[in-house]
C-alpha cells in the first residue's frame, strides 16, 4: 500500500482533477453527515422508541445522536492521518470514502427497534463511529492533499474547496430531505423514507471513490526499505507540540463561530428571537449558499495579501461584532438573514483559508496527522458542542451570555492569528 510520488508537493500535473478528487469526496462526506443531523427525529423515532420499555434505548439514544459521532472525529483525525503520512494521501482518502460509503449504507440499512429489538440502536452507533470516523480522517487527508496539490501561488485557492465542498454536501442534504418529505409526506418518511438519503449516500461514495483513484499522489516520499523510518503514531505531538497546540488556538474561535452561524442560529433565532421554524431554515439555506461564493475569493485574497490579514479581519471582527450582531436579531425573516449573512462575511477570514494555515505549519512527513488530531479535538471541544452551551444558557436564563462566549474565543484566537508567523509566500516544506 505504499505510494511514492515523483510529483511532489505543489506540483501536481491535472490540479483540477486533484481539485475535484478532494471537493467531490468531501462534499459526500459532509453530506452523509448532515443528513443524519437533518432526520435524526426520523430515526429516533424507529429505532429509540418511547415506549420500547428497555432502559438501555434512552442511553444508546443520547449516547449515538449527541456523542459518539464528534467523539470519534479526533481518533479518525489521528489513525487516518497516520494513514496518509505513512501511505499516501490518495490511500487515506479511499479509506475516508469507502468508511463514510459503508456507514451511510448502514444507517439506510438499520433494522428498527421493532424487528430486532436492543441490536437496532447497537448498530446506529457503530455506523455513528464509523461516520465520526471518518468525517475526521477525511479533513486530515483532504487538508493536506488539497494545498500539496496547489501550484505556487494558490494554496489559499485549493484550502478554499475545503470549506466549499463542506458546505454543498450540507445544502445538498438539506436539499434532499426537504424534498423527500415534502414528495412523501410524514407517514411514509417516518416508515422507510428517512433511509433514501443514506441509501444515496451510499452510491455517491462509490463516485467519490471512483474520482479518487485517479487522482495523483503528492506526498513525495523514498520508497519502504531506501530511507529514514515511517513516521509513528503520534510523532506529530512528540516532535513538534507547538504546533500542535497552534493548531488548537487557530481552530477554537473559528470553530465556535463556524458552528454557531452555520447550525444553530436558526434555532437560536427561534429560541431567542420568536422567528418562524420555516422562516429561519430558509435564511440558514440562503446564507450557506452566499457562503460558498465567498470562499474562492478569500483564499485568492490570501494568497496574494497573506493569510494574517483574512485571520485577523475573522478574529477581531467576531470578537467585536459577535454579541451586537447576534442581539440585534429581530422576529423577521430579513433581519435573521442580514445577521447570518455578515456573519458568514467575517467568518470567510477564518474558512477561506484555514486548511493552507494548518498545512503550512507542518512538515510533509507528519502533515496530515499533525492538522487532523488537534483540528479534530477542538471541533469536537468548541464546535461540537455550540447547540449545546448556546441553549444551555437559555435554559439558565442567561442568553445573553452565549454571543460574548463566542467573542470571547474568538478574541483568543485572534491573539493566535497575531502572533503567527506569514507563510503565505513561503515555499511549502516538504
Amino acid at each position: 500500500m505504499t505510494e511514492t510520488s515523483t510529483t511532489g508537493p505543489g506540483t501536481a500535473r491535472r490540479p483540477v482533477r486533484q481539485l475535484l478528487a478532494a471537493s467531490v469526496g468531501n462534499a459526500v462526506e459532509w453530506y452523509d453527515w448532515y443528513a443524519y443531523t437533518f432526520l435524526a427525529t426520523y430515526i429516533a423515532a424507529r429505532i429509540f422508541p418511547e415506549e420500547s420499555g428497555n432502559s438501555l434505548v434512552p442511553l444508546l439514544s443520547t449516547f449515538a445522536v449527541f456523542a459518539v459521532g464528534f467523539f470519534m472525529r479526533p481518533v479518525g483525525g489521528l489513525l487516518m492521518g497516520a494513514v496518509a503520512d505513512r501511505h499516501g494521501r490518495r490511500a487515506a482518502l479511499t479509506v475516508t470514502i469507502l468508511l463514510m460509503g459503508g456507514s451511510s449504507l448502514l444507517v439506510g440499512l438499520t433494522p428498527t427497534y421493532a424487528a430486532a429489538g436492543v441490536l437496532a440502536p447497537v448498530v446506529l452507533v457503530v455506523a455513528r463511529l464509523l461516520q465520526g470516523l471518518s468525517v475526521g480522517g477525511e479533513f486530515a487527508a483532504s487538508t493536506t492533499f488539497l494545498v500539496e496539490s496547489a501550484g505556487p501561488g494558490r494554496r489559499g485557492l485549493f484550502s478554499s474547496f475545503q470549506y466549499v465542498s463542506t458546505t454543498a454536501g450540507q445544502l445538498a442534504a438539506s436539499g434532499v430531505a426537504a424534498a423527500l418529505v415534502a414528495g412523501l409526506g410524514e407517514g411514509r418518511m417516518e416508515s422507510w423514507g428517512w433511509r433514501v438519503p443514506f441509501l444515496l449516500g451510499a452510491v455517491l461514495s462509490l463516485v467519490g471513490f471512483w474520482i479518487r483513484r485517479g487522482a495523483e499522489e503528492t506526498l513525495r516520499e523514498p520508497a519502504a526499505g531506501t530511507g529514514g523510518p515511517r513516521p509513528r503514531l503520534l510523532d506529530a505531538l512528540r516532535h513538534h507540540p507547538r504546533a500542535s497546540l497552534l493548531i488548537c488556538g487557530i481552530t477554537a474561535g473559528g470553530t465556535l463561530a463556524y458552528y454557531t452561524w452555520t447550525s444553530y442560529l436558526p434555532t437560536y433565532a427561534e429560541l431567542n428571537a420568536g422567528i418562524d421554524k420555516a422562516d429561519a431554515l430558509l435564511a440558514g439555506t440562503l446564507s450557506l449558499a452566499f457562503f460558498a461564493l465567498l470562499q474562492p475569493v478569500g483564499g485568492m485574497l490570501s494568497d496574494r495579501y497573506g493569510r494574517k490579514p483574512p485571520l485577523l479581519f475573522f478574529g477581531v471582527g467576531f470578537a467585536l461584532l459577535a454579541a451586537p450582531l447576534l442581539r440585534s436579531i429581530g422576529d423577521s425573516f430579513g433581519s435573521l438573514l442580514l445577521v447570518q449573512c455578515a456573519g458568514m462575511v467575517l467568518l470567510t477570514g477564518f474558512t477561506s483559508v484555514s486548511a493552507a494555515v494548518n498545512a503550512e505549519i507542518f512538515p510533509a512527513r507528519v502533515r496530515a496527522a499533525g492538522i487532523g488530531f488537534p483540528y479534530s479535538l477542538t471541533v469536537a471541544l468548541f464546535g461540537g458542542t455550540a447547540p449545546y452551551v448556546g441553549t444551555l444558557f437559555k435554559e439558565l436564563g442567561r442568553p445573553g451570555l452565549f454571543p460574548w462566549y463566542v467573542s470571547a474565543l474568538c478574541l483568543v484566537s485572534a491573539a493566535v492569528y497575531l502572533r503567527l508567523p506569514e507563510t503565505a509566500h513561503k515555499e511549502l516544506e516538504r
